[in-house]
């Protein structure tokens, strides 16, 4: 098989992925129609869903399946290997079902702002220090962000923070495109997590301009002005190299 093959090929699947899983392609889709696939009591997966599945630190997406007039709470979303589970309130839907699924848009996008915040906080922390990041955990109310540094100093990381809020107010704009696994590993600094990259032939680019870019499979906001002010609520020492910012964001 050629190169340009085997391009048009990955191209074709990773198509086919988009089709699927339509929240890679547009964070803010939060209504859409669809097909139910397979159906194991409560758990539904459908051939295609904008609902987030729990991963990366990212909650879950929560909203409605309609069908007609019938309506079923999603309760949980997990990535599986026949597809994304949806898991409802009760049993009732059928394989061949349409449905129409609608998601907890407030929710959605409180999730966008914090998970493009992480982005940026985590590349000034990088910037300024070389620490990677160990983990994060998007919430609600509050989100955190753990990073491997030796030093630790709490005035520093308030500092950290004005600089991140210095580029939300810059209006970056944020984009998303795949790219070849070697070539999206040979951009300068894409990885700041300390664990390794998934082992796929095709990587996620999330790209806020001029400031990061990383391999996320995340949903995001389109410009940074969107996420509003972060407020650090608190620094800790969560053991050897190992630091914790706790914020929240002002709407």
């Amino acid at each position: 098989m050629t190169f340009i093959a085997r391009k048009a090929e990955v191209r074709v699947a990773f198509t086919f992925l988009f089709m699927k899983e339509m929240y890679l392609e547009d964070s803010y889709l939060w209504a859409f129609d669809a097909t139910v696939e397979d159906v194991f009591g409560e758990l539904v997966i459908l051939d295609k869903t904008a609902f987030y599945p729990q991963s990366g630190g990212q909650p879950a997406d929560a909203g409605f399946l309609l069908r007609g007039d019938e309506q079923f709470r999603v309760v949980g979303v997990e990535p599986g290997e026949r597809g994304i589970k949806h898991i409802l309130d009760r049993a009732g839907l059928l394989p061949g079902d349409r449905i129409s699924g609608t998601i907890d848009s407030d929710r959605r996008y409180r999730f966008m702002r914090s998970h493009t915040a992480c982005h940026i906080l985590s590349a000034v922390i990088f910037q300024e220090t070389g620490a990677k990041i160990t983990g994060n955990q998007i919430e609600q109310s509050r989100s955190r962000v753990d990073f491997s540094l030796d030093s630790f100093d709490k005035a520093k990381m308030s500092e950290y923070v004005e600089k991140a809020n210095g580029i939300v107010d810059e209006r970056h704009a944020v984009t998303t495109k795949i790219l070849p696994r070697a070539e999206a590993l040979a951009l300068p600094d894409l990885v700041r997590l300390a664990k390794d990259v998934p082992d796929r032939e095709m990587i996620r680019i999330v790209e806020i301009e001029g400031v990061d870019r990383q391999a996320c499979g995340g949903t995001h906001v389109k410009n940074t002005a969107e996420i509003g002010k972060i407020i650090m609520i608190k620094a800790e020492n969560k053991g050897k190299a190992n630091r914790r910012v706790y914020f929240s964001l002002e709407d």
